[in-house]
């Protein structure tokens, strides 16, 4: 018999302690040996030329079940997930109707069971209603945390005053997320939406409106002496002022953010609509400066897809969110082949971050006892992203068209090679994550 189920051999192996050519052992489902191993196996894999990251974890996407399954499931949403090399995501509330439940999370977990590709957790969205509940429901199983809406997006979740923050906050133990845009100050800027003209999103949904709603947070937190995690930073302000409160805030930036500028308005119309927006180069090179200075802690895609449909509705009644699971990995190994990140940063940003920071159980290194999750990638190899390689429901990507070097070319989870050389392998196994404050 078999002393192992699989031995990845011949890679260069990239993780917390650096980089190296070693040989990884997996025997159900959990890395058993690391180093030179002779032991026999059920299949060994050849990774030669090809490096090994822990499994990518992408923090925040949406994958709009129930509800919104028109545009992606939960299926179709981790598909895209583990072709492009994720092993894990953190699902939001803002579904159709809202996770703010018990019944309404736990029935999310049971769809997720043995159906989704890669492994994953839920958000419970917190509101004024459900505060009182918050405190167990960010304990159940399967639960990244609670997830606050302080400027209104996709969905009806919001909680734009202060004293319902702040009671959410005083609610709960656990580090809780924010989309962070001043409510108050975008029902003030409406009028400054130019019909048509999608350029003028970032006008409305200015800096001021995001630093406005960050600096309220940050007081917050530090009122109740409570962790925050400010979602998909759009501003080099927020980067400099949140330098100064890492003690409670941690920092999420997006690949579309880190990529895109002013210049994809005009060549991808409604396309580039996010909420946050996109802005001009100055605040792209000053979130890059916090990823090179540390503060930003992760990246997250923040997918968020819709129909063509939707995206086709004359500004401003056009949909706001783009996809990006599938495209966060290829988008960010070209940016470390063009040298703007180290390919450890990378993985600390993906794997060992989200670890850190929200106490994933047994995920996010490749460490003896850990769960066998690998991202496998070849950083020399060019490709073209498309529009016809995306399985999102909704069937495109802002970077149709692109040209990247660097591609995934294994997702495997637990154990299970779910994708190879771009082609499906196993079927759905995917499983909820653990948190170590919930267990």
């Amino acid at each position: 018999m078999a002393q192992y189920d699989t031995i990845f051999k011949n890679a260069t192996v990239v993780n917390q302690d650096g980089e190296g050519l070693f040989d990884i052992a997996v025997k159900n489902g959990r890395i058993v040996a690391l180093g030179t191993i002779e032991g026999s196996a059920a299949e060994v894999v050849d990774c030669k030329g090809l490096h090994i990251l822990p499994g990518v974890i992408d923090t925040q996407v949406h994958f709009r079940e129930p509800g919104l399954t028109h545009k992606e499931d939960l299926e179709s949403g981790s598909l895209g997930a583990v072709m492009g090399g994720v092993t894990g995501v953190f699902e939001m509330p803002n579904t159709n109707p809202l996770t703010t439940t018990r019944e309404t999370f736990e029935a999310k977990i049971a769809a997720g069971t043995n159906r989704m590709h890669c492994d994953f957790a839920f958000y419970i969205g917190g509101t004024h209603e459900n505060v009182g509940e918050l405190a167990v429901l960010e304990r159940l199983p399967g639960c990244a945390g609670v997830k606050v809406f302080m400027g209104s997006s996709t969905g009806s979740l919001l909680v734009q005053d202060d004293a319902g923050v702040e009671a959410i906050l005083r609610a709960i133990s656990r580090r809780a997320a924010f989309h962070s845009e001043d409510e108050y100050m975008l029902e003030e800027r409406k009028h400054l939406r130019v019909p048509g003209d999608p350029s003028s999103h970032p006008v409305w949904r200015s800096p001021e409106v995001a630093m406005s709603c960050t600096t309220r947070l940050v007081n917050l937190a530090r009122k109740t002496g409570k962790r925050i995690h400010v979602l998909h930073i759009s501003t080099k302000e927020e980067i400099v002022y949140l330098a100064d409160h890492k003690d409670v805030a941690s920092v999420e930036v997006t690949p579309h953010h880190l990529t895109l500028d002013e210049t994809a308005y005009t060549r991808l119309g409604t396309y580039a609509q996010m909420n946050p927006p996109v802005r001009d180069k100055a605040h792209r090179e000053g979130i890059w400066k916090g990823v090179e200075n540390g503060v930003a802690d992760i990246l997250g895609s923040d997918h968020a897809p819709h129909t063509r449909e939707e995206k086709d509705h004359a500004y401003p009644a056009s949909h706001s969110g783009m996809t990006g699971v599938q495209t966060l990995v290829p988008t960010m190994l070209d940016h470390v082949n063009n040298g703007k990140l180290s390919l450890p940063r990378f993985v600390d940003m993906t794997s060992h971050g989200p670890n850190r920071l929200f106490g994933i159980a047994n995920k996010g290194r490749i460490a003896v006892g850990y769960d066998a999750d690998l991202t496998i990638v070849d950083l020399k190899r060019r490709e073209t992203i498309t529009n016809d390689w995306i399985k999102s429901r909704v069937g495109w990507t802002p970077y149709d068209g692109v040209t990247v070097t660097g591609w995934p070319v294994g997702t495997i989870v637990r154990g299970n090679t779910v994708m190879w050389q771009g082609e499906l392998v196993t079927p759905s196994k995917g499983q909820p994550m653990r948190f170590l404050e919930a267990l």
